[in-house]
C-alpha cells in the first residue's frame, strides 16, 4: 500500500480525492481536540481504500476540504467505514450539516459475528491480523504544529489496518448470513438526528427528579440558555454551568441574583456579573413545560416484584446461554431493561420483532410463558421444551420450582 506524505495542500487533497472516489470503500478516521471548546476542533483527517493510504491537515493553511466533504456526504457509490465512530460522524455533520452516506462501522459489526460488545481498535487488529498496534500517541496534543512523523505514522494505521480487516469481516458477514442485522444500528449511526444540536432539546440530556411542569420549564429554558452561552464562547457547556448546579437551581430558583452566591457549584462572581444577570432573566421569564412536552413515562407492565424479578434474571441468563451458542454480542439482541419490561407482561417490543424475534425472542417468550425451561445436558446449561424435559435422559432439570430456577440464575451469574 503507497502512504503519501502529509497534505497540506488543496491541489493534493483534490487529486487524492479523486482515486478514492473511484473506490468500493474508504476508511476513515479522525483526530480531534474538544477538551476546551464547545465544538470539537478537527486536527486531523486520515482516509485510505486497499491500494494507499494519506493523512490531511485541515489546519494547514489555506487547504479547501469540500472535495474530501463531498466524498464522505455526497458520493453515496462508496461505503464509509469507520471504527467507533461516532464522533467522527458527528466532527463531519459539524461542517457539513449532513452525515456520511452509505455508512458501515466494525465495531457495531463485530457485535454480530461475535460475542464483543465494544471491542477497541488495538483488539480489532489483534484478533484479525494479529498484530500489536502501537498506542503510544493515543493521548497526543493533536493541534500542536508541526506533527512528528510517529504521530503521522500512528494516525495513518488507523485506516490502514481498518482497509485490510474490512474485506475480511464483510466475508463473514455474508457467511453467517447476519449482514441484515446491522442495517437499523449503522441507520441510526448515519441519523443526522443523533448530531443536531438544537438548545430547546437540550434539557432533555438532563436528569431531573419528578414531572413538575413548573420545574421542567425552568430546567428547558436555563438548559437552552446555557448551550447558547457555550456555543457563543465556544467552551464547553459544563463550563458554564454543571448539570447538577443547573438542575438544582431548576428544583429551587433564587429570588434575587445577590442568592446566587448561596448555589453550590457557581462562584461568588455570579451574584452580580453579567452572566449571572442574564441567568436570572432566564428564569424570570421560563413557562411552565406545555403538557405536550412533558416526557413520556417509560412503558411499564405489573410490577415486577420478587416472582418478575425472578422471571427476569431466568431472561438475563437465556441470554448469556444464546449470545453463547450463536457467538454474538448480547447487547446487539436485546438490553436488561427490555427483558424486565418482557416479564412484567409487555409484549410491544423489539425482541418480539424481525430478525430479534426468530434469533432470541421466541424462545424468551416461551420462556415466560412456561413452554419452556433450563436444563443441564452432558454439562451444560441449555434450553428445552417443557415436554421434551421429561423424556430425555440424564437430564438435570429445573422443574419450575422458583427456589431451584433462582439458585441456578445465581449460580450461572456467580
Amino acid at each position: 500500500m503507497k502512504i503519501h506524505d502529509l497534505i497540506t495542500t488543496t491541489e493534493a487533497l483534490d487529486d487524492l480525492v479523486e482515486r478514492l472516489a473511484k473506490s468500493d470503500f474508504v476508511t476513515i478516521d479522525t483526530e480531534f481536540m474538544r477538551e476546551n471548546t464547545y465544538w470539537p476542533e478537527l486536527c486531523l483527517v486520515q482516509i485510505a481504500n486497499d491500494e494507499e493510504a494519506a493523512a490531511i491537515d485541515p489546519m494547514a493553511s489555506g487547504i479547501d476540504m469540500t472535495s474530501l466533504l463531498d466524498l464522505m456526504c455526497n458520493n453515496e457509490d462508496v461505503l464509509k467505514i469507520f471504527h467507533a465512530g461516532g464522533q467522527d460522524v458527528e466532527i463531519i455533520y459539524n461542517l457539513t450539516g449532513k452525515t456520511p452516506q452509505p455508512i458501515f462501522d466494525t465495531q457495531i459489526a463485530m457485535m454480530a459475528i461475535s460475542q464483543s460488545e465494544q471491542i477497541g481498535y488495538a483488539n480489532l487488529c489483534e484478533s484479525w491480523l494479529g498484530i500489536t498496534v502501537d498506542k503510544g500517541a493515543r493521548f497526543t496534543d493533536w493541534g500542536r504544529r508541526p506533527l512528528t512523523d510517529r504521530q503521522i505514522e500512528y494516525a495513518i494505521g488507523d485506516v490502514t489496518h481498518l482497509s485490510e480487516i474490512f474485506p475480511m469481516m464483510l466475508k463473514k458477514l455474508i457467511k453467517t448470513g447476519r449482514g441484515g442485522w446491522l442495517n437499523a444500528e449503522m441507520e441510526k449511526l448515519a441519523d443526522p438526528d443523533n448530531y443536531r444540536n438544537d438548545p430547546s432539546k437540550s434539557w432533555m440530556r438532563i436528569r431531573s427528579a419528578g414531572r413538575n411542569p413548573q420545574v421542567l420549564g425552568r430546567l428547558k429554558a436555563l438548559a437552552a440558555w446555557r448551550e447558547e452561552e457555550a456555543q457563543h464562547k465556544d467552551i464547553p457547556r459544563g463550563r458554564i454551568m454543571r448539570d447538577e448546579t443547573l438542575a438544582d437551581v431548576a428544583s429551587h430558583p433564587p429570588k434575587k441574583q445577590a442568592d446566587l452566591a448561596k448555589v453550590r457549584g457557581l462562584s461568588n462572581a455570579w451574584r452580580e456579573n453579567d452572566i449571572g444577570k442574564r441567568m436570572m432573566k432566564v428564569l424570570e421569564d421560563a413557562a411552565p413545560l406545555p403538557h405536550n412536552e412533558m416526557p413520556t413515562k417509560s412503558k411499564r407492565g405489573a410490577p415486577l416484584g420478587k416472582e418478575g424479578a425472578l422471571v427476569a434474571d431466568l431472561l438475563k441468563l437465556l441470554l448469556k446461554i444464546r449470545s453463547r451458542e450463536i457467538d454474538v454480542a448480547s447487547r446487539l439482541l436485546t438490553k436488561s431493561d427490555e427483558l424486565e419490561a418482557l416479564a412484567s407482561g409487555i409484549r410491544d417490543l423489539p425482541i418480539l420483532q424481525g430478525w430479534r424475534y426468530d434469533v432470541f425472542g421466541k424462545d424468551a417468550l416461551e420462556l415466560v410463558e412456561g413452554k419452556t425451561g433450563f436444563a443441564v445436558k452432558r454439562g451444560k446449561l441449555v434450553m428445552s421444551h417443557v415436554d421434551d424435559m421429561h423424556v430425555e435422559e440424564p437430564i438435570e432439570q429445573t422443574d419450575g420450582d422458583p427456589d431451584t430456577d433462582s439458585s441456578q440464575a445465581e449460580e450461572a451469574a456467580a
